[in-house]
């Protein structure tokens, strides 16, 4: 009975850990939306879901966004979404 407290109480604490991570949230600045949604930028196909944490492969652009290094942004799939551009992980779809 012991072991089984134990690896049900190890489980929970393993996956407890995982979603705290992925509810962890960038709070993007106003204007850096703004400046996208302003972009008449192409679409680029993605197989697949585009959500946040999405890791985009080298083949994507990533278009910069002025005076704003920590953000660039793409159309992909018709959605434009906010990029970091050192991880090139998805930090939000704005549309």
């Amino acid at each position: 009975m012991k072991i089984l407290v134990i690896s049900a109480a190890s489980v929970f604490l393993a996956l407890g850990g995982t979603a705290v991570a992925q509810t962890t949230t960038v709070v993007v600045p106003g204007e850096v939306k703004t400046y996208v949604m302003k972009q008449e930028t192409p679409s680029v196909m993605f197989e697949g879901d585009v959500a946040v944490g999405t890791t985009l492969p080298d083949t994507v652009e990533i278009h910069t966004i002025p005076d704003q290094p920590d953000y660039g942004y793409v159309v992909v799939n018709k959605k434009r979404v906010l990029v970091n551009p050192k991880t090139r992980a998805v930090i939000e779809v704005v549309q």
